[in-house]
Protein backbone atom coordinates (compact mmCIF):
# COMPACT_ATOMS: atom_id res chain seq x y z
CA UNK A 1 0.00 0.00 0.00
CA UNK A 2 1.44 3.38 -0.99
CA UNK A 3 1.17 6.39 1.28
CA UNK A 4 -1.58 8.97 1.03
CA UNK A 5 1.03 11.61 0.13
CA UNK A 6 2.24 9.52 -2.80
CA UNK A 7 -1.31 8.86 -4.00
CA UNK A 8 -2.34 12.51 -3.79
CA UNK A 9 0.86 13.58 -5.55
CA UNK A 10 0.27 11.07 -8.35
CA UNK A 11 -3.42 11.98 -8.70
CA UNK A 12 -2.69 15.72 -8.72
CA UNK A 13 0.11 15.36 -11.28
CA UNK A 14 -2.17 13.25 -13.46
CA UNK A 15 -4.97 15.80 -13.56
CA UNK A 16 -2.76 18.87 -13.74
CA UNK A 17 -1.03 17.12 -16.60
CA UNK A 18 -4.41 17.05 -18.29
CA UNK A 19 -4.46 20.86 -18.26
CA UNK A 20 -1.52 20.86 -20.66
CA UNK A 21 -3.96 19.71 -23.34
CA UNK A 22 -5.43 23.20 -23.41
CA UNK A 23 -2.02 24.65 -24.25
CA UNK A 24 -1.98 22.54 -27.40
CA UNK A 25 -5.31 23.91 -28.49
CA UNK A 26 -7.42 20.91 -27.46
CA UNK A 27 -10.19 22.27 -25.26
CA UNK A 28 -12.13 19.55 -23.49
CA UNK A 29 -15.59 20.00 -22.10
CA UNK A 30 -16.02 21.98 -18.89
CA UNK A 31 -18.65 22.29 -16.28
CA UNK A 32 -19.36 24.95 -13.65
CA UNK A 33 -19.18 24.23 -9.94
CA UNK A 34 -22.65 25.61 -9.35
CA UNK A 35 -23.94 22.94 -11.73
CA UNK A 36 -22.15 20.35 -9.59
CA UNK A 37 -23.78 21.87 -6.52
CA UNK A 38 -27.20 21.68 -8.14
CA UNK A 39 -26.59 17.99 -8.79
CA UNK A 40 -25.82 17.52 -5.11
CA UNK A 41 -29.03 19.29 -4.13
CA UNK A 42 -30.97 17.04 -6.52
CA UNK A 43 -29.43 13.97 -4.89
CA UNK A 44 -30.32 15.34 -1.45
CA UNK A 45 -33.95 15.75 -2.45
CA UNK A 46 -34.07 12.13 -3.62
CA UNK A 47 -32.01 10.66 -0.77
CA UNK A 48 -35.05 9.27 1.02
CA UNK A 49 -35.99 7.22 -2.03
CA UNK A 50 -32.60 5.56 -2.46
CA UNK A 51 -31.81 2.14 -1.04
CA UNK A 52 -28.10 1.88 -1.78
CA UNK A 53 -24.97 3.95 -1.39
CA UNK A 54 -23.15 2.49 -4.35
CA UNK A 55 -22.25 4.67 -7.30
CA UNK A 56 -23.41 3.53 -10.71
CA UNK A 57 -20.31 4.70 -12.51
CA UNK A 58 -19.15 1.18 -13.15
CA UNK A 59 -21.07 -1.70 -14.68
CA UNK A 60 -21.07 -4.79 -12.53
CA UNK A 61 -19.46 -7.86 -14.12
CA UNK A 62 -21.78 -10.65 -15.19
CA UNK A 63 -21.09 -12.66 -12.03
CA UNK A 64 -24.24 -13.34 -10.09
CA UNK A 65 -22.20 -13.98 -6.97
CA UNK A 66 -21.93 -10.22 -6.58
CA UNK A 67 -25.21 -8.36 -6.37
CA UNK A 68 -26.23 -6.57 -9.55
CA UNK A 69 -28.99 -4.44 -8.03
CA UNK A 70 -27.16 -1.30 -6.94
CA UNK A 71 -28.93 1.92 -7.97
CA UNK A 72 -27.65 5.47 -7.87
CA UNK A 73 -26.28 6.52 -4.47
CA UNK A 74 -28.04 8.39 -1.75
CA UNK A 75 -26.74 11.89 -1.07
CA UNK A 76 -23.07 11.59 -0.19
CA UNK A 77 -21.77 14.89 -1.46
CA UNK A 78 -21.01 18.05 0.49
CA UNK A 79 -19.98 21.37 -1.03
CA UNK A 80 -18.42 24.52 0.32
CA UNK A 81 -20.98 27.24 1.04
CA UNK A 82 -19.05 29.62 -1.15
CA UNK A 83 -19.43 27.42 -4.20
CA UNK A 84 -23.09 26.53 -3.74
CA UNK A 85 -24.18 30.14 -3.90
CA UNK A 86 -22.21 31.09 -6.97
CA UNK A 87 -23.80 31.28 -10.39
CA UNK A 88 -22.68 29.35 -13.44
CA UNK A 89 -19.60 30.53 -15.25
CA UNK A 90 -19.68 31.61 -18.86
CA UNK A 91 -19.84 28.49 -21.04
CA UNK A 92 -19.04 30.32 -24.29
CA UNK A 93 -15.65 28.70 -24.80
CA UNK A 94 -14.58 26.52 -27.71
CA UNK A 95 -15.88 22.92 -27.80
CA UNK A 96 -13.55 20.62 -29.68
CA UNK A 97 -15.61 18.37 -31.93
CA UNK A 98 -12.68 16.03 -32.38
CA UNK A 99 -12.68 15.16 -28.69
CA UNK A 100 -16.09 13.51 -28.96
CA UNK A 101 -16.29 12.56 -32.64
CA UNK A 102 -19.09 10.02 -32.92
CA UNK A 103 -19.08 8.78 -36.47
CA UNK A 104 -15.29 8.58 -36.78
CA UNK A 105 -15.39 5.83 -34.18
CA UNK A 106 -18.29 3.79 -35.47
CA UNK A 107 -17.33 4.08 -39.11
CA UNK A 108 -17.95 6.63 -41.82
CA UNK A 109 -20.32 4.58 -43.97
CA UNK A 110 -23.94 4.47 -42.91
CA UNK A 111 -24.30 0.78 -43.78
CA UNK A 112 -21.43 -0.17 -41.45
CA UNK A 113 -23.41 0.90 -38.41
CA UNK A 114 -25.97 -1.55 -37.01
CA UNK A 115 -29.44 -0.46 -35.99
CA UNK A 116 -28.56 -0.91 -32.31
CA UNK A 117 -25.43 1.20 -32.77
CA UNK A 118 -27.47 3.92 -34.45
CA UNK A 119 -29.64 4.13 -31.32
CA UNK A 120 -26.50 4.28 -29.16
CA UNK A 121 -25.04 7.02 -31.38
CA UNK A 122 -28.24 9.02 -30.91
CA UNK A 123 -27.92 8.73 -27.13
CA UNK A 124 -24.26 9.74 -27.26
CA UNK A 125 -25.18 12.78 -29.33
CA UNK A 126 -27.73 13.72 -26.67
CA UNK A 127 -25.08 13.25 -23.98
CA UNK A 128 -22.68 15.45 -25.93
CA UNK A 129 -25.33 18.15 -26.28
CA UNK A 130 -26.08 18.00 -22.54
CA UNK A 131 -22.37 18.38 -21.79
CA UNK A 132 -22.12 21.42 -24.04
CA UNK A 133 -25.14 22.96 -22.27
CA UNK A 134 -23.62 22.26 -18.85
CA UNK A 135 -26.35 19.75 -17.95
CA UNK A 136 -23.95 17.23 -16.48
CA UNK A 137 -26.38 15.16 -14.41
CA UNK A 138 -28.53 14.56 -17.47
CA UNK A 139 -25.43 13.76 -19.54
CA UNK A 140 -24.33 11.17 -16.98
CA UNK A 141 -27.72 9.45 -16.94
CA UNK A 142 -27.79 9.36 -20.75
CA UNK A 143 -24.33 7.79 -20.75
CA UNK A 144 -25.62 5.09 -18.40
CA UNK A 145 -28.51 4.43 -20.79
CA UNK A 146 -26.05 4.17 -23.68
CA UNK A 147 -23.87 1.75 -21.71
CA UNK A 148 -26.82 -0.47 -20.84
CA UNK A 149 -27.91 -0.49 -24.47
CA UNK A 150 -24.35 -1.19 -25.64
CA UNK A 151 -24.02 -4.16 -23.25
CA UNK A 152 -27.36 -5.58 -24.37
CA UNK A 153 -26.43 -5.19 -28.05
CA UNK A 154 -23.06 -6.89 -27.54
CA UNK A 155 -21.33 -4.15 -29.53
CA UNK A 156 -17.78 -4.01 -28.21
CA UNK A 157 -16.92 -0.79 -30.02
CA UNK A 158 -20.04 0.90 -28.63
CA UNK A 159 -19.15 -0.18 -25.08
CA UNK A 160 -15.55 1.00 -25.42
CA UNK A 161 -16.51 4.33 -26.94
CA UNK A 162 -19.15 5.08 -24.31
CA UNK A 163 -16.66 4.39 -21.53
CA UNK A 164 -14.13 6.64 -23.27
CA UNK A 165 -16.70 9.43 -23.41
CA UNK A 166 -17.52 8.94 -19.72
CA UNK A 167 -13.81 9.06 -18.86
CA UNK A 168 -13.41 12.40 -20.62
CA UNK A 169 -16.48 13.77 -18.83
CA UNK A 170 -15.30 12.87 -15.32
CA UNK A 171 -11.64 13.71 -15.91
CA UNK A 172 -12.39 17.18 -17.21
CA UNK A 173 -14.76 17.75 -14.31
CA UNK A 174 -11.92 17.07 -11.87
CA UNK A 175 -9.50 19.27 -13.77
CA UNK A 176 -11.99 22.12 -13.66
CA UNK A 177 -12.62 21.62 -9.94
CA UNK A 178 -8.87 21.75 -9.25
CA UNK A 179 -8.62 24.93 -11.31
CA UNK A 180 -11.42 26.40 -9.23
CA UNK A 181 -9.61 25.65 -5.96
CA UNK A 182 -11.89 22.82 -4.83
CA UNK A 183 -9.93 20.86 -2.22
CA UNK A 184 -8.88 17.32 -3.09
CA UNK A 185 -10.57 15.94 0.03
CA UNK A 186 -13.86 17.67 -0.77
CA UNK A 187 -16.58 15.02 -0.93
CA UNK A 188 -17.63 16.23 -4.37
CA UNK A 189 -14.09 15.81 -5.70
CA UNK A 190 -13.82 12.34 -4.14
CA UNK A 191 -17.14 11.19 -5.60
CA UNK A 192 -16.10 12.14 -9.13
CA UNK A 193 -12.65 10.60 -8.57
CA UNK A 194 -14.35 7.35 -7.57
CA UNK A 195 -16.45 7.32 -10.72
CA UNK A 196 -13.31 7.83 -12.80
CA UNK A 197 -11.43 5.07 -10.93
CA UNK A 198 -14.36 2.74 -11.62
CA UNK A 199 -14.19 3.55 -15.32
CA UNK A 200 -10.45 2.82 -15.33
CA UNK A 201 -11.22 -0.50 -13.65
CA UNK A 202 -13.69 -1.34 -16.42
CA UNK A 203 -11.10 -0.35 -19.05
CA UNK A 204 -8.55 -2.63 -17.32
CA UNK A 205 -6.23 0.32 -16.65
CA UNK A 206 -5.10 -1.26 -13.40
CA UNK A 207 -2.50 1.28 -12.27
CA UNK A 208 -4.88 4.19 -12.73
CA UNK A 209 -7.78 2.32 -11.13
CA UNK A 210 -5.85 1.26 -8.02
CA UNK A 211 -4.30 4.71 -7.57
CA UNK A 212 -7.76 6.25 -7.88
CA UNK A 213 -9.40 3.93 -5.37
CA UNK A 214 -6.55 4.34 -2.87
CA UNK A 215 -6.58 8.11 -3.30
CA UNK A 216 -10.30 8.23 -2.46
CA UNK A 217 -10.02 5.94 0.57
CA UNK A 218 -6.88 7.44 2.08
CA UNK A 219 -8.04 11.02 1.52
CA UNK A 220 -11.33 10.37 3.32
CA UNK A 221 -9.65 8.49 6.16
CA UNK A 222 -7.32 11.44 6.76
CA UNK A 223 -10.24 13.84 6.53
CA UNK A 224 -12.18 11.90 9.16
CA UNK A 225 -9.14 11.81 11.44
CA UNK A 226 -8.94 15.60 11.23
CA UNK A 227 -12.67 15.94 11.88
CA UNK A 228 -12.36 13.70 14.96
CA UNK A 229 -10.09 16.32 16.53
CA UNK A 230 -12.62 19.13 16.14
CA UNK A 231 -14.68 20.33 19.08
CA UNK A 232 -18.10 18.73 19.50
CA UNK A 233 -20.70 20.79 17.68
CA UNK A 234 -18.21 22.56 15.39
CA UNK A 235 -19.00 20.14 12.56
CA UNK A 236 -22.52 19.30 11.42
CA UNK A 237 -23.42 15.70 12.23
CA UNK A 238 -24.82 15.07 8.77
CA UNK A 239 -21.59 16.33 7.16
CA UNK A 240 -19.51 13.81 9.10
CA UNK A 241 -22.05 11.08 8.37
CA UNK A 242 -21.95 11.87 4.65
CA UNK A 243 -18.16 11.65 4.67
CA UNK A 244 -18.28 8.27 6.43
CA UNK A 245 -20.87 6.97 3.96
CA UNK A 246 -18.75 8.15 1.06
CA UNK A 247 -15.79 6.28 2.56
CA UNK A 248 -18.01 3.19 2.79
CA UNK A 249 -18.90 3.62 -0.87
CA UNK A 250 -15.21 3.83 -1.81
CA UNK A 251 -14.30 0.76 0.26
CA UNK A 252 -17.15 -1.22 -1.29
CA UNK A 253 -16.22 -0.20 -4.84
CA UNK A 254 -12.56 -1.06 -4.27
CA UNK A 255 -13.63 -4.37 -2.73
CA UNK A 256 -15.55 -5.25 -5.89
CA UNK A 257 -12.52 -4.37 -7.99
CA UNK A 258 -10.27 -6.56 -5.82
CA UNK A 259 -12.61 -9.53 -5.81
CA UNK A 260 -12.92 -9.40 -9.59
CA UNK A 261 -9.12 -9.49 -9.74
CA UNK A 262 -8.94 -12.47 -7.34
CA UNK A 263 -7.47 -10.44 -4.46
CA UNK A 264 -9.88 -12.07 -2.04
CA UNK A 265 -8.12 -11.31 1.25
CA UNK A 266 -7.86 -7.59 0.45
CA UNK A 267 -11.45 -7.59 -0.79
CA UNK A 268 -12.62 -9.12 2.49
CA UNK A 269 -10.84 -6.36 4.39
CA UNK A 270 -12.46 -3.61 2.30
CA UNK A 271 -15.93 -5.15 2.59
CA UNK A 272 -15.65 -5.57 6.36
CA UNK A 273 -14.66 -1.92 6.81
CA UNK A 274 -17.54 -0.86 4.56
CA UNK A 275 -19.99 -3.06 6.49
CA UNK A 276 -18.89 -1.56 9.80
CA UNK A 277 -19.59 1.95 8.47
CA UNK A 278 -22.91 0.93 6.91
CA UNK A 279 -24.26 -0.74 10.05
CA UNK A 280 -23.15 2.15 12.27
CA UNK A 281 -24.68 4.80 10.01
CA UNK A 282 -27.70 3.00 8.53
CA UNK A 283 -28.33 -0.12 10.60
CA UNK A 284 -27.88 -3.87 10.21
CA UNK A 285 -31.14 -4.29 8.29
CA UNK A 286 -30.30 -1.65 5.69
CA UNK A 287 -30.31 -3.19 2.18
CA UNK A 288 -26.67 -2.26 1.66
CA UNK A 289 -25.63 -4.04 4.88
CA UNK A 290 -27.20 -7.24 3.56
CA UNK A 291 -25.37 -6.93 0.24
CA UNK A 292 -22.05 -6.34 1.98
CA UNK A 293 -22.57 -9.45 4.13
CA UNK A 294 -23.23 -11.39 0.94
CA UNK A 295 -20.06 -10.05 -0.67
CA UNK A 296 -17.95 -10.81 2.41
CA UNK A 297 -19.21 -14.40 2.22
CA UNK A 298 -18.06 -14.60 -1.40
CA UNK A 299 -14.56 -13.50 -0.43
CA UNK A 300 -14.45 -15.93 2.52
CA UNK A 301 -15.63 -18.84 0.37
CA UNK A 302 -12.96 -18.06 -2.22
CA UNK A 303 -10.36 -18.12 0.58
CA UNK A 304 -11.55 -21.57 1.65
CA UNK A 305 -13.10 -20.29 4.88
CA UNK A 306 -16.32 -22.23 4.31
CA UNK A 307 -17.74 -22.15 7.84
CA UNK A 308 -17.24 -18.38 8.15
CA UNK A 309 -18.73 -17.86 4.69
CA UNK A 310 -21.79 -19.95 5.58
CA UNK A 311 -22.34 -18.12 8.86
CA UNK A 312 -22.40 -14.65 7.32
CA UNK A 313 -24.36 -15.51 4.16
CA UNK A 314 -26.92 -17.33 6.32
CA UNK A 315 -27.29 -14.17 8.41
CA UNK A 316 -27.64 -12.14 5.21
CA UNK A 317 -30.36 -14.48 3.91
CA UNK A 318 -32.35 -14.18 7.15
CA UNK A 319 -32.17 -10.37 6.99
CA UNK A 320 -33.03 -10.41 3.28
CA UNK A 321 -36.16 -12.48 3.96
CA UNK A 322 -37.16 -10.27 6.89
CA UNK A 323 -36.80 -7.03 4.94
CA UNK A 324 -38.01 -8.41 1.57
CA UNK A 325 -34.71 -7.41 0.03
CA UNK A 326 -34.80 -6.93 -3.77
CA UNK A 327 -31.71 -9.13 -4.09
CA UNK A 328 -33.03 -11.97 -1.95
CA UNK A 329 -32.64 -14.39 -4.87
CA UNK A 330 -28.95 -13.47 -5.20
CA UNK A 331 -28.24 -14.04 -1.51
CA UNK A 332 -30.17 -17.33 -1.54
CA UNK A 333 -28.31 -18.62 -4.59
CA UNK A 334 -24.99 -17.88 -2.90
CA UNK A 335 -26.16 -19.60 0.28
CA UNK A 336 -27.18 -22.66 -1.74
CA UNK A 337 -23.86 -22.74 -3.59
CA UNK A 338 -21.89 -22.58 -0.34
CA UNK A 339 -24.02 -25.43 1.07
CA UNK A 340 -23.29 -27.44 -2.07
CA UNK A 341 -19.60 -27.45 -1.16
CA UNK A 342 -20.29 -28.24 2.53
CA UNK A 343 -20.83 -31.98 1.96
CA UNK A 344 -23.54 -34.61 1.44
CA UNK A 345 -25.46 -33.78 4.60
CA UNK A 346 -26.25 -30.32 3.15
CA UNK A 347 -27.29 -31.40 -0.38
CA UNK A 348 -31.03 -31.53 0.35
CA UNK A 349 -31.06 -28.05 1.90
CA UNK A 350 -28.93 -26.67 -0.95
CA UNK A 351 -31.39 -28.01 -3.52
CA UNK A 352 -34.37 -26.55 -1.66
CA UNK A 353 -32.76 -23.11 -1.45
CA UNK A 354 -31.62 -23.22 -5.09
CA UNK A 355 -35.22 -23.89 -6.17
CA UNK A 356 -36.51 -21.06 -3.99
CA UNK A 357 -33.90 -18.71 -5.47
CA UNK A 358 -34.83 -19.86 -8.98
CA UNK A 359 -38.49 -19.07 -8.37
CA UNK A 360 -37.64 -15.54 -7.18
CA UNK A 361 -35.25 -15.00 -10.12
CA UNK A 362 -37.84 -16.06 -12.69
CA UNK A 363 -40.45 -13.76 -11.14
CA UNK A 364 -38.00 -10.84 -11.35
CA UNK A 365 -37.02 -11.71 -14.91
CA UNK A 366 -33.35 -11.93 -13.91
CA UNK A 367 -32.05 -14.21 -16.66
CA UNK A 368 -28.43 -14.02 -15.51
CA UNK A 369 -29.39 -15.23 -12.03
CA UNK A 370 -31.51 -17.99 -13.54
CA UNK A 371 -28.50 -19.20 -15.53
CA UNK A 372 -26.24 -19.11 -12.46
CA UNK A 373 -28.75 -21.06 -10.37
CA UNK A 374 -29.21 -23.67 -13.10
CA UNK A 375 -25.45 -24.11 -13.20
CA UNK A 376 -25.48 -24.49 -9.42
CA UNK A 377 -28.18 -27.17 -9.60
CA UNK A 378 -26.15 -29.00 -12.25
CA UNK A 379 -23.07 -28.90 -10.01
CA UNK A 380 -25.14 -30.19 -7.10
CA UNK A 381 -26.43 -33.04 -9.26
CA UNK A 382 -22.87 -34.00 -10.26
CA UNK A 383 -21.81 -34.09 -6.62
CA UNK A 384 -24.78 -36.26 -5.70
CA UNK A 385 -23.80 -38.79 -8.37
CA UNK A 386 -20.10 -38.57 -7.50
Amino acid sequence: MISVTQVITWWEMFFHGGKMLRNTGVCLYRRCVSCVAQRARNHCQQAGERTSWVAAASIRPKRITVSTSRPFPSCLVTFGKKRVSEGCRDLSFVMAAAAFSLFSYFGEKEEEVTEAEQDIILLLKKAKLSIMKGEMEEAEEILHQALNMAHKSGSTRAIIYTYDLSEKLFKETLIFMLNDNIQQDDNAFIEISLKLASIYATQNKKELAVAGYQFCILSLEEKLEKQAGLLEGSLAADEKSNTRLLLGLCLDSYGRYLINNSSFSQAQNMYEKALRICTEEQGTEHPQSVILMNDIAIALEALGKHDEAFAIVNQASELARKTEHPDLHVVLSNLAMILTYQGKEHFAEAERIFKEALEHSEKKGDSASVQYIQEGLAELDRRKKG
